[in-house]
């Protein structure tokens, strides 16, 4: 069972993305799953923004950072440094835009190549309140996620498992994301997650973990306040979390945004 917190404080951090076409409803998907708000002129995201989000998983705290990912294709350079170390993906298309569907396979790929080898991956089907507009069955969807599936067996990778959403209705939002943590949460339990920069320093300050015993540490103690938390990969604190390779990506989407637009929507 999981209830939600907020705190500074974690025995987990994941990383998770959230991936598909601009239009798909990514940031709706988000915003009602943090914040349970659905905007009708909600704006196209630029770059990369993220949220975060806290919940208790058999007494331990789990903390999500969320990132939704610019679906346009002149995002695409700049988004891709986003899917390293990730753990977790929705992998988001529209009901009504088959094109949307059709385009899956490439976002596959790019989180193929670039994320965690063991990334948990669930499809996710928007807009489920939109019936009289369906463009995509839901057999279609079905078949896909088991096609999928067997390509990853073959690998030795997770199934990609397959929900249909309604941000507008908040049909089964909460259930996606929560089953995606809580996926993540079993994987890293079993230690199946690495870090894929081979580094373990931090990317955020005063942030503490739990100690091995499950304590949090004293003051002197393990982490302390004021320093820089290993980050990477499952460290001995049982922490997966950004490098600080994706502090660097940041500051350079950060910078390319705003010889691009003028601004960034990196938060």
């Amino acid at each position: 069972m999981e209830t939600y917190c907020d705190s500074n404080y974690y025995d987990f951090l994941f990383k998770i993305v959230l991936v598909g076409d601009s239009g798909v409803g990514k940031s709706n998907l988000l915003s009602r799953f943090i914040n349970n708000e659905f905007y009708d002129n909600s704006s196209t995201t630029i770059g990369v923004e993220f949220q975060t989000k806290s919940m208790q998983i058999q007494g331990q705290l789990v903390k999500s950072q969320i990132w939704d990912t610019a679906g346009q294709e002149r995002y695409r350079a700049l988004t891709s440094a986003y899917y390293r170390n990730a753990v977790g993906a929705l992998l988001i298309y529209d009901i009504t835009d088959k094109r949307s569907f059709e385009n899956l396979k490439k976002w596959v790929s790019e989180l193929r190549n670039h994320s965690q080898q063991n990334t948990v991956l669930i499809l996710v089907g928007n807009k489920c309140d939109l019936t009289t507009q369906r463009a995509v069955k839901i057999e279609d969807a079905e078949r896909y996620a088991a096609h999928e599936s067997k390509i990853s067996q073959t690998l030795n990778l997770l199934d990609m498992a397959f929900i249909e959403t309604s941000a507008l209705n908040a049909k089964n939002v909460k259930v996606a994301f929560t089953n995606l943590i809580n996926e993540i949460y079993k994987l890293a339990r079993m230690g199946k997650f690495s870090d894929q920069n081979g580094t373990m320093d931090g990317m955020f300050g005063n942030n503490i973990s739990s100690t091995a015993d499950g304590s949090k540490p004293r003051s002197g103690q393990g982490f302390g306040k004021g320093n820089n938390l290993s980050i990477s990969g499952i460290n001995n604190n049982k922490s997966i979390i950004l490098s600080s390779q994706d502090h660097k990506n940041k500051q350079s989407i950060l910078e390319q945004g705003k010889k691009n637009n003028n601004k960034c929507c990196i938060k």
